[in-house]
């Protein structure tokens, strides 16, 4: 039998899915406006002050772009210091959760006390760097890597996840023969893929937005991440990213403001693709994992 509702609740409902549309409107105009202007021609650019569907299409801001491998050099830059973090991040994190999680540990809860100073405390900017330096890690990616291999905040939720897990799986697989790294590797990482495919991908945000660690670190331009080239861009106009002779005689290059929005559009494109495929993860991996202490 249907459940009748009031008036009341109907129009509460239509408020609330009315202030829903009017606030994701508000999020999605900035994402159409940039896509519709790095394919919008130069003419319409200059006589229409917001675009948001183009009456011409033109492809020459990204032929511009392309026209040069330092688009695609930072771009594959971007995309190896996301992977090779993610991976560094997720395995360290795990490795480090598991034993903290086990109630067993000798010293357990002053480990964990000092992951819990990190939150709070830091040694700020200028002692990282010195640190960084004096390890020889200046101008290599392994600046972009290594300091923010571990989430103080993410190790303490993957930890409160591997707590969730019944302790049953473990005893069993001990009476089997298994030992502590295979119990790790066969039962606990099989079984915690949503937690660590939700924080592989807020890693993966993190690695993929780098920006202020690489202009600390990174002083060869061509080991410059793609938001540091479109850094680069915004303050340089079209940065001389693209060749106009390589495009032809006749070639006349795009406005400055269409070459920054196709960047952007380069630039966030294949992290936001990611999204659609781990979204299922999110809310099971995150909550499973935040309410246990």
């Amino acid at each position: 039998m249907p459940i009748k509702t009031s008036w009341g609740s109907r129009i509460f409902d239509g408020i609330n899915v009315t202030l829903l549309l009017i606030f994701s409107l508000i999020t999605v105009l900035p994402f159409i406006y940039v896509i519709s202007g790095s394919f919008a021609t130069q003419k319409e650019l200059l006589t229409r002050g917001f675009i948001l569907f183009p009456t011409e299409f033109s492809l020459d801001a990204y032929k511009y772009i392309f026209s040069t491998q330092t688009v695609v050099r930072s771009l594959f830059v971007t995309i190896f210091i996301t992977v090779a973090g993610t991976l560094i991040n997720i395995f360290l994190t795990c490795l480090m959760a598991y034993p903290l999680a086990r109630k067993d540990m000798d010293f357990r809860k002053p480990i964990l006390m000092m992951v819990v100073f990190t939150m709070l405390f830091s040694g700020g900017m200028i002692p990282t760097f010195l640190v960084v330096k004096q390890l020889g890690m200046i101008n290599t990616y392994w600046s972009l890597l290594i300091p923010t291999a571990i989430s103080a905040f993410n190790l303490i939720i993957i930890r409160n996840f591997f707590q969730q897990l019944p302790d049953g799986l473990e005893e069993s697989a001990k009476i089997d023969g298994c030992n502590d790294l295979g119990i790790f590797l066969r039962i606990v990482l099989p079984l915690s893929m949503p937690a660590i495919a939700t924080f592989s991908l807020f890693y993966a945000v993190g690695h993929w937005n780098t920006f202020f660690s690489a202009v600390l670190y990174i002083n060869d331009s061509k080991m410059w991440p793609i938001q540091v080239l479109l850094r680069q861009i915004v303050i340089l106009a079209s940065g001389g990213i693209g060749d106009s002779s390589a495009m032809g005689a006749d070639y006349v290059a795009p406005p400055d403001q269409s070459v920054k929005m196709a960047v952007i559009v380069v630039s966030t494109l294949p992290i936001l693709l990611v999204y659609p495929f781990m979204q299922k993860h999110f809310a099971k991996g995150v909550l499973l994992g935040s309410v246990k202490g």
